[in-house]
């Protein structure tokens, strides 16, 4: 019965198999709507037959976030792929959720823009957005939310609401972008979405220190410089190795700017390349990784976040300006080891999420000051608890 209320929407159906799985969770079947209208005609069936969904893009964090209670129907957003509109001149594009960011940045480089968000080519533009990733850059130009500047979801009933840029319908009371992002399929699916761009600088350069001595007080030096570095990352690849920094600068006379940023640093090396660890210093752990923490901290706590990570030999890169590192142990994991390491990341950091282990006896999210207000979200958004449950803080 469940299995034809899908078949009559005239959606593409097939069987899931293991790697179809949502955080080791493999669903019954696997969805592949064309357009808005059969995303909301799968939503409408899974509605008639109570079958939780969870959405999916290029399935590149999947394993992020809690299992799901249950998952009847994986949608695959694929064939969603289309830019949309690209008002150049406004330096504006609109975008199926299915677009991969390695297609969407062919695209506007074309024109000589850029959606400033450092996101890996094969990630989509919807779980980017679901699982509020950003890049090194963010420091600079915002995450994904404040990029962000129109949606169309799809709810738990089918209904299609849109907010922000290109509006036709809108649900009042919400800023549905900013709801959405970071939601983790637990609301709705996002459809389409509408980005304010930036034009591609036009040179860049990297400043990196090989062995930041007292890397707090660097960060800072860098954050403030008049150089306005874009980016500043740090790398340590397991316990007692040396902090390498890398301060990022574009745009006009950058070679100038960032030899300035040397001065003011006392320390590194100007190079036109980034250091080997840039590229993935932000999105995921090292290949072969099931263990990944993202700390968030003021930029003043950096040494308390440092001295923790070394005391549970954990590894890390990220941002010591924006204040969010990504951590992964180094060597043999097991469960006791990780809740002890992630209890004293939250005993120096504002928070640590365990974005990925296969573990289910952590406590992934810490304490959520503002659960009973998700909780109340939830249940107006989607009352039979069908969108990936379970999946977010607190059981959400």
């Amino acid at each position: 019965m469940a299995r034809e209320l899908l078949e009559k929407t005239g959606v593409t159906l097939r069987d899931a198999v293991a790697d179809d799985a949502v955080a080791g969770v493999t669903p019954r079947w696997v969805a592949l709507p064309e357009t808005v209208e059969e995303v909301s005609a799968v939503l409408r069936a899974c509605a008639e037959g109570d079958l939780a969904l969870t959405p999916a893009g290029g399935g590149t964090k999947l394993h992020w976030g809690a299992p799901p209670e249950r998952c009847d129907v994986l949608l695959d957003l694929c064939c969603l792929n289309e830019v949309l509109e690209h008002a150049a001149g406004d330096l504006v594009v609109r975008v199926q959720a299915g677009v991969t960011m390695g297609a969407l940045a062919g695209v506007l480089a074309a024109e000589g823009q850029e959606l400033a968000l450092d996101a890996p080519s094969g990630a989509t533009v919807g779980g980017t957005l679901a699982t509020a990733a950003c890049g090194p850059r963010a420091f600079r130009y915002g995450a994904a939310r404040d990029l962000l500047i129109g949606v169309t979801v799809v709810l738990a009933d089918g209904t299609v609401a849109r907010s922000g840029g290109k509006v036709v319908k809108n649900v009042a009371g919400y800023d549905l972008g900013k709801l959405f992002t970071g939601s983790y399929g637990t609301l709705g699916v996002i459809a389409e979405a509408a980005f304010r761009l930036h034009p591609l600088p036009p040179d860049r350069r990297w400043l990196v220190v090989g062995d930041a001595r007292r890397p707090r007080e660097l960060a800072a030096v860098l954050a403030a410089s008049q150089a306005e570095p874009s980016a500043v990352e740090l790398d340590r690849p397991g316990p007692g190795a040396p902090v390498a920094m890398a301060a990022l600068v574009e745009g006009t006379a950058a070679e100038e700017r960032a030899r300035a940023l040397r001065d003011a640093a006392g320390a590194g090396e100007v190079s036109p390349e980034p250091p080997p660890w840039w590229e993935s210093s932000w999105w995921d752990a090292p290949p072969d990784e099931e263990v990944l923490v993202e700390a968030r901290f003021l930029p003043s706590a950096l040494d308390g976040v440092l001295e923790a990570a070394d005391a549970h030999a954990l590894r890390l890169r990220g941002s010591p300006v924006s204040g969010r590192l990504r951590l992964s142990p180094a060597g043999e994991v097991t469960e006791e080891r990780l809740a002890a390491a992630v209890a004293a990341l939250r005993e120096r950091a504002h928070a640590a999420v365990v974005l990925a282990a296969p573990y289910e006896g952590v406590d992934r999210w810490g304490p959520v000051g503002a659960l009973p207000l998700m909780r109340r979200v939830k249940q107006q958004f989607d009352p039979g608890r069908r969108m990936s449950p379970g999946r977010f803080a607190g059981g959400i």
